[in-house]
Order: structure tokens, then sequence, then C-alpha cells
């Protein structure tokens, strides 16, 4: 195997499946811009200002992305994260930590997933290096707090900036989707699915099966997936940020449409063509008229929108937030429709956006003076509504906002 992993024979770690969805943050600017539309042209909103109580988990280090889940199978929702050169894991409720791998040659990864990649009953970790591009498995010992083990998954898709899970092939176990976003072979700016080896302890590397071809061009950000053309197979969408940092033309939002094995090239959709720092998308039916939506953020510019499914007519949400890297798509107010969440960079301020069901959205407040890269959805605290959990970056912290909802 090759060895990137010198470093990486550390601790490992088990806990009970509980999925973290990575979710983007965006922040809050001023009231006189912000649009909340629906097909029919809704009125503008203002927001509200009833902030989320928000609780430390770890400060020090600068954090781009942090999972949750019950990782040492105590029916409590404990939080990794990954900065310094270390992966710690957060105990709760008392978030003790326990650095479960040291690699000091890599000072984060720059997003991550957790699912039971070795199917023994207990949360696994996966992590990945943007350049060159480097995935990380790491097996949890069974109760969280023993020794986990590292492994590679893959070392040759490089430029990986967002990762996924779902059952890619229907084959009814999880499967990893990733961007391929530099221009480096083998799989240049393309998107890539890994399937779960059936042992995943004894193999070299994953397989992988690129499906967008070389024509994700502009560096590719964060996958969402879904199925998009409800035909009852898996599709993906992205964005590519354009801007002076990519080789190849960006500031898109696109689909790919899965093919009948997944295996092979899927076929691409254009959402919208002038997107300035695309980089979060979303399958969700925003409007509850039984067609797929789609929720966006540009998180290297400014704005949140959706686009109304199947012609992808675009609403804005708000238009002047300021660097909204990631976005939360999910019910935050129990109403039984999908709202949304972010933590701008640019604004330093965490808000959500209420849908009133017809793709009107209401913006509200969530906490100021906090910065982040990474935003997932979960229930922290067991209370039956969903809370938010922040890789806060040049914060310098891992917080989450307690939803008052419950």
């Amino acid at each position: 195997m090759l060895n990137p992993l010198s470093s990486f024979q550390r601790p490992r770690m088990k806990s009970h499946w509980m999925i973290a969805i990575s979710i983007a943050f965006f922040s809050l600017p001023l009231v006189g811009s912000l649009l909340a539309s629906d097909a029919g042209g809704g009125k503008n909103q203002p927001p509200s200002a009833v902030l989320w109580a928000k609780h430390l988990v770890h400060s020090g280090v600068r954090t781009v992305t942090a999972v949750a889940g019950d990782f040492t199978g105590d029916g409590l929702v404990d939080v990794i994260s990954d900065g310094g050169g270390k992966t710690r894991l957060f105990v709760a409720p008392a978030w003790t930590e326990i650095v479960i791998d040291d690699h000091p040659s890599i000072s984060h990864y720059i997003h991550s997933e957790c699912f039971d990649v070795d199917r023994d009953g207990d949360l696994d970790y996966i992590g990945a290096r943007y350049n060159p591009g480097l995935i990380v498995w790491l097996e949890n010992p069974g109760d969280g707090k023993g020794q986990w083990r590292a492994r590679v998954a893959n070392d040759l898709v490089h430029g990986i900036h967002g990762l996924n899970q779902a059952d890619v092939d229907g084959d009814g176990k999880i499967d990893l989707l990733a961007t391929s976003a530099q221009p480096t072979n083998p799989y240049p700016e393309s998107l890539v699915w890994l399937r779960v080896p059936e042992n995943p302890r004894k193999v070299e590397r994953w397989e992988v099966f690129p499906f967008a071809i070389q024509d994700a061009p502009g560096l590719t950000h964060y996958l969402g997936v879904g199925d998009i053309d409800g035909d009852g197979r898996i599709d993906a969408v992205t964005g590519a940020k354009g801007g002076p940092q990519a080789t190849s033309k960006g500031e898109w939002f696109a689909w790919w449409k899965s093919d009948s094995t997944a295996k092979g090239r899927w076929t691409k959709e254009i959402v919208s063509g002038d997107e300035p720092g695309a980089t979060n998308i979303h399958p969700v039916d925003v409007d509850n008229d039984g067609v797929i939506d789609l929720l966006a953020s540009r998180g290297h510019g400014t704005g949140v929108m959706w686009f109304k499914g199947p012609d992808w007519k675009r609403y804005m949400i708000d238009q002047v937030i300021k660097e909204p890297h990631c976005l939360a798509v999910a019910d935050l107010d129990n109403d039984g429709d999908m709202d949304a969440a972010t933590c701008a960079y640019g604004d330093r301020v965490a808000v959500w956006y209420e849908n009133d069901g017809r793709g009107v959205f209401k913006r509200h407040l969530i906490g100021k003076d906090q910065e982040a890269y990474d935003i997932r959805a979960i229930d922290m605290d067991s209370d039956g509504d969903l809370d938010l959990l922040v890789a806060g970056r040049a914060s310098d912290n891992v917080v989450w906002f307690e939803n008052p909802t419950n």
C-alpha cells in the first residue's frame, strides 16, 4: 500500500449509526437587500433576530470540517473535527478530547463524512485532503475511546473539496462521492464515486467510478445527491467557483443524470452558467409541488438562491450575504417543509432561512461573530429538532447552535 499514511497508524473508535448531514453556512448582511420570492413573486420579508444558544465544543485550532454522531455507543451525539495536524473526537456531554489520529504532515482534512465503512455496527470517519488528493478512513474500535486505525481509501483523486454519501448503484450499501477538481490525471476536472470494498481493511484502494469525466471544470466544490429526475436512481449536482485560481471556466451549477448501472459517464445538464463563486447546491422540493428543485449558495461570492425544477428558473433568497461557503438544507422548524442555514465567513454571521412551504423565505439570525467553512444539521441534544454544528475555520473553534424550536 502507498504510505501517505505512515503517520496514520494511530487511534481507532466505534459508535452507533447516526448520519451527519453536510450543510452550508450563510451569513447575514443588511436587511434591505434580502430577497425572498416564489414563482409568483413573493414579498421581501424582514429578518428575525432570535439568537440560538451557542455551545463551544473546542477552541484554539483552525478547523474547516466537523461531523457528529454517536461514535461511543452511549446514545449521545459526539463530534469529530480535524485541524492542526490531528483528528479529534470530542465525547459528549463534556466534550472530552481524544486524539484519534495524528497526521503532522497534513495540516487538516478539507471535508469529511461518517458512516459504518466496515459494516461492523459502529460509526467510522472519512477525511479528505484537497491536493494532492487523499481519502482516509478511520476505523472505530467499537467504543470510540480506544485505538482507531487509519487506512487509505484512495490517493488518485486530486482536488477533493467535497465528499458525500449515498447508495449510488442501488445495491443497498453506502458509497462515497467526491469531487476531483484539479486538472491532474487520472481524473482531471471530474466527479467520481467510490465503492466501499467488501473488506475495506484488506485493500490498497477503493474502486473509483468517474461519472463526470473531464466535464466538471473550474474548481468544483461540494456535492449534492438525490433523485433529481424521479427515475429512482441517485443523481448528483455541484457548483464550480471559477475565479483567478481556476485554470478552466467555472461559475456554474450543473447536475448529472446517472446511467442504468451508475458505472459509466452520466449525462450533464447545466442549471445556470452565471454563478460567480458557486459552491453548494442540494436537490430538494422547495415549494412542495412534487417536483425536485435545487437550493444553492455562492460560497466564494455572494448570495443564496433556489432554482425551480424542472426548468431551473432562479429565485434569490438572499442577494447580499458574503461567502456563504457551506449550506445546510433541512426542516429546521419541524413544519414539514425544507429550510436552509449557513454561516457566512465573509459576514461572520450564522443565519437560517425559514421556508413558508411555497419557496418564500424569511431570514433569521442565529449567531454573530462566528466564521465557518462547514456546517451540519443534526439533533445534537436529542430533543427532536435539528441543531447546527459549525467548523469555525478563522474563528479557530468548533461550536454548535441549539435550535429553540423545542
